[in-house]
């Protein structure tokens, strides 16, 4: 493979990591502060299995990483520009909200509704 392919695919496999509807509002709590298993769970109200499984997930794909105080385990971004990256993302799809919205409305008058 060429350096750039390489990179392709490095790239590919990182959105695949985000791909997932509860990683990404891991992500946007852990973006916050770093959080357990079970505040987690608690604020997204989802059973714990299902949020250990996201994160481990997360964690394999080196997006997230752990920090033991004790006995305790708190899970955090791997790198503090994950917020940035959520931050255009959120733009990005409220611009094409935006454009969508425009679409809509044009139509609605062509059709005679205000």
């Amino acid at each position: 493979m060429r350096p750039s392919s390489e990179l392709q695919v490095l790239k590919a496999q990182f959105f695949k990591a985000l791909a997932n509807p509860v990683r990404i509002r891991l992500l946007e709590m852990l973006v916050e502060r770093e959080a357990r298993v079970q505040d987690l769970q608690k604020t997204l109200n989802l059973d714990q299995p299902i949020v250990s499984q996201q994160l481990a997930r997360l964690r394999a794909s080196g997006i997230v990483v752990t920090r033991k105080e004790g006995t305790t385990i708190y899970y955090g971004v791997a790198d503090p520009m994950m917020r940035e990256l959520l931050r255009v993302a959120k733009s990005i799809l409220n611009r094409q909200l935006v454009g969508v919205r425009s679409l809509l409305r044009e139509l609605a008058v062509e059709r005679g509704r205000p």
